[in-house]
C-alpha cells in the first residue's frame, strides 16, 4: 500500500514539475534562458523559422518631477475632478518624464536566421550640430549572447556596446545598428535598454508583426490619467488588451515634510502570442479542415487626443521596430 501511495505521490511530483515547465513558456524573465527556451523551436507554421523571437516586452512608465510637484501645490491627489488647470489645449510637459523598459530575447534555429540577431533602435536624439536640444537619453543597453557547448553547458557573452554605430535619420532622430557577431544555431540573444524622454505627450509605437514570429509579444503602460491618448491598438485575436484604474506617487522629495501627492492613472496592458510573420499563412484545424488566411497586425500607435503635439514629433511613425 506505502508503494502504491509512494508511486502515485511521485507520479504527482513528475505531473507537476511537467505542468510548471510548461507553464515557462512564453518566459517574460531576462537573465537566463529557460530549460523550455533551448529545446524549443517554434509552433505550427512557425516551426521552419530561421529564428524566432521567445519574447519582448515594452513598459512605460510616467515620472512626475518636483517641478510637477510645484505646480500642483495645493492638490494632494489629481483625479477628474480637479485637472482642469492643466489645460485642454497643450499640457506644459515641464516637470514630466517618460520612461521606457525594452527588453528582447530571440532564439537563432538555423544558421540562416543570424542575421536576426541584429537589430536596429530608432529613437528621438538631437542633432546638437544643429542647435536641436529635443532628445531622448538611451540608458542600461545590455546584449547578451547565450550558447550551450558541446558538453550541454551554458556559455554567456556580454557584447561590447562600443563597437555599436550610431547613424543619424534626421535633426531629431537617430539609429543605433546593435551587430552581435559570431552567433550559431541555438544561440538566445537578449537585449534590454532603456530610454527617458522629456516629451510627455508622446509614446514610441509598438510592433506586435514582425519578420520572424514572435511567441510573446506585451506592451505596458502606466499613463497619468490627465494625459488623454487615442490608443489604436491591432484588433486581432491574437492581440489581448486591458486597461485598469491606477495610482502614481509623485513629490515624495518634500523638504517641509508634506505627505507625498498622487496622481490617477490609466494601466494599460496589451499581449500578443503566437504571432506569425506578415503574410504568412495562418492554419487553423475547424471541423477538419485546414483554412488559410493571412494575417496582418498593425502597430500598436498612440496619438495625444485635444493637445497640441510639438511639430517636430514625427506621427504615425514606427520607432522602436525590431528589424
Amino acid at each position: 500500500m506505502k508503494k502504491e501511495l509512494l508511486k502515485i505521490c511521485l507520479l504527482f511530483a513528475f505531473i507537476t514539475c511537467g505542468n510548471m515547465a510548461y507553464a515557462q513558456l512564453p518566459n517574460e524573465k531576462f537573465g537566463k534562458p529557460s530549460n523550455l527556451e533551448w529545446e524549443y523551436k517554434g509552433w505550427g507554421d512557425a516551426i521552419d523559422a530561421d529564428a524566432i523571437i521567445l519574447c519582448k516586452t515594452m513598459k512605460v512608465t510616467y515620472e512626475l518631477t518636483d517641478q510637477f510637484g510645484s505646480m500642483t501645490e495645493n492638490v494632494t491627489e489629481l483625479n477628474a475632478d480637479n485637472m482642469q488647470f492643466l489645460g485642454n489645449n497643450r499640457i506644459d510637459e515641464s516637470g514630466i518624464i517618460v520612461n521606457y523598459e525594452i527588453k528582447l530575447r530571440t532564439k537563432i534555429l538555423k544558421s540562416e536566421g543570424a542575421k536576426h540577431a541584429n537589430i536596429d533602435i530608432t529613437y528621438c536624439d538631437g542633432d546638437l550640430a544643429k542647435n536641436n536640444n529635443n532628445f531622448d537619453e538611451m540608458t542600461d543597453l545590455k546584449v547578451t549572447v547565450f550558447t550551450k557547448n558541446e558538453k550541454g553547458k551554458v556559455e554567456k557573452k556580454k557584447i561590447n556596446i562600443a563597437d555599436f554605430k550610431k547613424d543619424r535619420v534626421d535633426d531629431n532622430y537617430a539609429v543605433l545598428h546593435v551587430v552581435v557577431p559570431d552567433v550559431q544555431p541555438g544561440s538566445i540573444v537578449e537585449y534590454i535598454y532603456k530610454i527617458r524622454s522629456p516629451r510627455a505627450s508622446f509614446i514610441y509605437d509598438w510592433v506586435f508583426q514582425e519578420d520572424i514570429p514572435t511567441l510573446r509579444s506585451k506592451c505596458e503602460l502606466e499613463i497619468p490619467a490627465f494625459l488623454k491618448f487615442n490608443m489604436n491598438v491591432p484588433i486581432n485575436k491574437l492581440i489581448k488588451s486591458n486597461v485598469e484604474a491606477g495610482m502614481l506617487t509623485y513629490d515624495q522629495n518634500r523638504s517641509d515634510l508634506k505627505a507625498a501627492k498622487r496622481c490617477r492613472t490609466n494601466h494599460y496592458t496589451i499581449v500578443g502570442d503566437n504571432i506569425l510573420p506578415e503574410g504568412q499563412p495562418l492554419k487553423q484545424n475547424q471541423g477538419g479542415d485546414n483554412t488559410k488566411e493571412q494575417i496582418k497586425i498593425a502597430n500598436f500607435t498612440s496619438q495625444i487626443t485635444e493637445r497640441e503635439q510639438p511639430a517636430y514629433l514625427p506621427n504615425g511613425v514606427t520607432h522602436l521596430k525590431i528589424k
